[in-house]
Order: structure tokens, then C-alpha cells, then sequence
């Protein structure tokens, strides 16, 4: 270690303490690789403040020492965003222990927390005083709010509450040179200027750090249904979400579509878990209402909807949970299918979205091209339709080499976000871009998008320090050829 690294860390010890520097060899792995192993990197020292005067004390050392910084949150990302790179020269700033909780105004149904606090604790903070906050993730366990922000999280209840942008009114940053902005206002009306905090949703700490925010609340859903429906084809599944928000309005809250591949990963892997059919079905949705009285008949309105689908031949079969166990039973079948995937090999996964009218195409087109480039893959298709976010993943064939498989990832990657452009898609709905999406991003946005993205990162972080890697990529050699099915159906 150089002799100005050695006095940046002793600097760093008197901002944070002892505490505040994790050194133990057993731990440090866990800030240095993400939960699925998939990017590892080294790091200078992981400092861990204990509040946004210390984040921004840290900041101010490291940008005067022209050190590079990587924000870190609960490390559930899935595109590598929160990890360092392998030079060993950055600093991983964990956000973890700022755990507060600072105010909670049920009258203007907003909560302001630090961003270290786990989501679970956020909506647990909520219903202690009869309030709703909505976003809801298979990592809500352990992934924390400056995480969601950072990346605009969205999750199953976008359809009704929107994603992490929409869900805040007011950031607390600190800034690449280690000021503070103080954007923390519980305003929903506030048109003085530019919208400041919309810079750093989603931004992945490429341009500051947010350490607090104010977020909306909702009331308290006291009642609940939830259904799971077998269909011929994604089609039918659109027809139906425009039959069920006709029918239900805004208590739909959740509208999730499985393939058979998906759900049959999950019967094979995932114990406990059973087909609520006895006849197998192509295509399956689960779908939730929720409302705010205790007495709503959610079910007399969803057995309505589904016979009237059923009678019109729309869907096949449907059931209709009758008890909280019921609901869990269905809910682990959509929640269960990332982990059992993993059980058979190597998985390619992308995240991708294009305007819901277009999901029945977007599978067809991308589906047969797949196939004819790389027969025997297996193909699992799920996610939320009633957005247009679709997790389209891919399994190598049965009896196929891992490596001849991950050899292909890259030809797979640009054949699927060849199909989604021609579909006026995204190539990241939900998870970023991280180091996983940085040269891809390159492809699939226009220059001048990228020309305005890089504008703002040279204006608020000038000198680069904040996550560098990640987000934007030089641009590599691409071979047009990797992409089929170029032409707009």
C-alpha cells in the first residue's frame, strides 16, 4: 500500500471509527461479489459511514485524494452495479448503517427514511401507523432503499403504485464533491425548476449518493384476492388485463405472466410446491386485487371477471385462493421461479420491456428466432405483463456443456435486444445497467440520448469518481450480424 493510500485510510478511521472499516477477512468477500457470485472485484478499503455528515466527509477525502467510489446498498443488484472493479484502488461506501427512520406524517402519507433501511423495515414502519408503502421485491429481506432508488426499482405492484420514482417526493444527496443537497420535501406539487431528484433515481450512484428520502404512503390494504388462471397463448393474457381493468379498476394491483417452462422449473425444484391444475396449460397468470375496506368483495368481483373470461373462451381454467395459505401457495409458484432455474445450469437473464400491446408479438418473434439460432434452449418467459416488463431467460439445452452454453450468451444477448428494439423496448426494465449492461446500452440507445447522459455525468461528477465503470462503456466493435429478426413485424 502507497504511502497516500495508507494516510487516506487512517483519515477515513477518524471520520468513521473502528467501526466504520471493515477489515475482517471473513466478511469483506460479501462487499466485494454480489449474492450470485457473478462479478467479484477488489476494493481499497469498504467504509461504512454511520451518517450522511460522515458519507459526505468520506466523499470529500476520497474526491481531494482522487479516489474512485463505488455506493453500495443491500448488494441484491443482478447487473453488478454496486461491485468494484478488480484494481483494488476504489472504495466501496456501504450505506448500511444508516438505519434511521427520521419521520413518519401519516396526514401528508409520507415517510422519510436513511438508505440503509431495509425495505421490509420500510413497509413494517408503515403499517405500524395503518399506511401502505407498496414496492414489493423477492429481496425485500435485505435490499435496502438508496438500492431501489439507485436503481428505480419496480417490482409486482407497479401496475397500481408505479415504480421508485414514482413512489418519491424528496432525496437527500451527497454530491461527488461532498456537499449535501437537502431535496428532502414532502411536496406533491413543487414546479419551481428542474426535478433534481428524477437525476439520481435510477442514476446507479454514477452521480452522487443519496443518503435519505421522503416517500409517499397509501392506505392500508385491508382485504385481498388472488387467482391463478391458465391460458392458450399471451395474447389471451393482454385481453384479459383490458377485461380486468374495465372490471376492477384500480384494485388490481398485481397481474404476473408465467410460461409452462417457468412454472415447471419451479414444481421440479422448488419443495412444497404443487400444479393447481391437474391438466397442464401453456401460459398462467396470478392475479391479485386489493382494496382498502375490510368488506370489499374482492372475490365475488374476480369469479365474476374469470367466468365471464372463461364463458368467452379467453381462458382455460382458473381457481381462486380461498385462504391466506392458499394465496402463499400461489404466490411461491411465481416467486419460486429465479432460484429453481438455477438448478439447471448456467441461466441468461434479461430484463427487458415493451409496451404491453406488443408482449404477444415481442414472444413470438424472439421465441422462433431463439429457436432457430440455438435449438434446444429452453426458454423461460415470465414476469409483470400488466407494465410490459418481461424477465425473458434462458436455460441451455438438457444434456449440453455449460461452457459451449455461456459461449453463446453474448450472440443470445444481442438476438434478444435486437427483438426488443424493433418493439420500441428497453433492454433494462427493472435491474439497471450496471457493468452487466454498460456496452450493451451503447447498441440500444440513440447517440443522442447517450451524448445528454454523458452531459450530465461530466456536469455533477466531473472528475469521474462516482462508480466508474458502471452505466456507460467505450464503444466495442458490434457485429450487426448477431442480431435476427431485425425487421418490425
Amino acid at each position: 500500500m502507497s504511502p497516500a493510500h495508507a494516510a487516506l485510510l487512517q483519515a477515513l478511521e477518524a471520520v468513521v471509527g473502528p467501526a466504520g472499516l471493515v477489515r475482517d477477512a471473513a466478511v469483506l468477500p460479501a462487499y466485494l461479489s454480489d449474492w450470485r457470485d457473478a462479478y467479484r472485484g477488489r476494493a481499497l478499503v469498504v467504509v461504512r459511514p454511520a451518517s450522511t455528515a460522515e458519507v459526505a466527509t468520506v466523499v470529500r477525502l476520497c474526491h481531494a485524494a482522487k479516489i474512485p467510489l463505488v455506493p453500495q446498498g443491500g448488494n441484491t443488484g443482478l447487473c453488478g452495479g454496486s461491485i468494484p472493479d478488480a484494481s483494488g484502488t476504489q472504495v466501496v461506501i456501504s450505506l448500511t448503517r444508516l438505519r434511521a427512520i427520521r419521520a413518519i406524517d401519516p396526514a401528508n402519507d409520507t415517510i422519510t427514511v436513511e438508505a440503509g433501511v431495509i425495505l421490509r423495515s420500510l413497509q413494517e414502519a408503515a403499517a405500524q401507523v395503518g399506511r401502505l408503502f407498496p414496492l414489493s421485491l423477492g429481496a425485500e429481506g435485505s435490499c435496502t432503499v438508496g438500492g431501489n432508488l439507485a436503481t428505480n426499482a419496480g417490482g409486482t405492484a407497479v401496475l397500481r403504485y408505479g415504480n421508485m420514482r414514482d413512489l418519491t417526493l424528496g432525496l437527500e444527496v451527497v454530491l461527488a464533491d461532498g456537499r449535501i443537497w437537502d431535496g428532502l420535501r414532502g411536496l406533491r406539487k413543487d414546479n419551481t425548476g428542474y426535478d433534481l431528484k428524477q437525476l439520481f433515481i435510477g442514476s446507479e450512484g454514477t452521480l452522487g449518493i443519496i443518503t435519505a428520502a421522503v416517500l409517499k404512503l397509501y392506505p392500508a390494504i385491508r382485504s385481498l384476492t388472488t387467482a391463478w388462471v391458465a391460458l392458450s397463448s399471451p395474447q389471451a393474457a393482454v385481453a384479459l388485463l383490458e377485461r380486468m381493468k374495465a372490471e376492477c379498476g384500480d384494485r388490481l394491483s398485481a397481474f404476473e405472466l408465467m410460461s409452462r417452462q417457468s412454472v415447471q422449473f419451479v414444481l421440479d425444484h422448488v419443495p412444497g410446491c404443487r400444479d393447481p391444475f391437474q391438466e397442464t396449460h401453456p401460459w398462467y397468470l396470478l392475479i391479485e386485487l386489493s382494496d382498502t375496506r375490510a368488506d370489499a368483495p374482492l372475490p365475488a368481483h374476480l369469479e365474476q371477471a374469470l367466468g365471464e373470461a372463461m364463458e368467452q373462451g379467453e381462458i382455460l381454467d382458473a381457481v381462486v385462493a380461498a385462504n391466506e395459505t392458499q394465496t402463499a401457495a400461489l404466490w411461491a409458484l411465481r416467486e419460486g421461479i429465479s432460484e429453481a432455474q438455477n438448478h439447471e445450469g448456467p441461466s441468461l437473464k434479461h430484463d427487458i420491456s415493451v409496451p404491453v400491446s406488443s408482449i404477444p408479438a415481442f414472444i413470438e418473434v424472439a421465441d422462433r428466432h431463439l429457436l432457430e439460432a440455438f435449438p434446444g434452449v429452453r426458454i423461460v418467459s415470465y414476469g409483470h405483463v400488466g407494465d410490459g416488463n418481461l424477465h425473458y431467460n434462458i436455460s441451455k439445452p438438457p444434456g449440453s456443456s455449460d461452457a459451449t452454453f455461456k459461449a453463446q450468451a453474448e450472440a443470445i444477448m444481442h438476438l434478444i435486444y435486437g427483438v426488443t428494439q424493433t418493439f420500441a423496448g428497453s433492454i433494462s426494465a427493472e435491474h439497471g445497467l450496471g457493468q452487466a449492461k454498460r456496452e450493451a446500452a451503447r447498441h440500444y440507445k440513440t447517440p443522442l440520448e447517450l451524448e445528454l447522459m454523458r452531459t450530465l455525468k461530466r456536469a455533477l461528477d466531473p472528475t469521474g469518481l462516482m462508480n466508474p465503470g458502471k452505466v456507460f462503456a467505450e464503444d466495442p466493435e458490434f457485429d450487426e450480424s448477431l442480431i435476427k429478426g431485425q425487421a418490425r413485424p
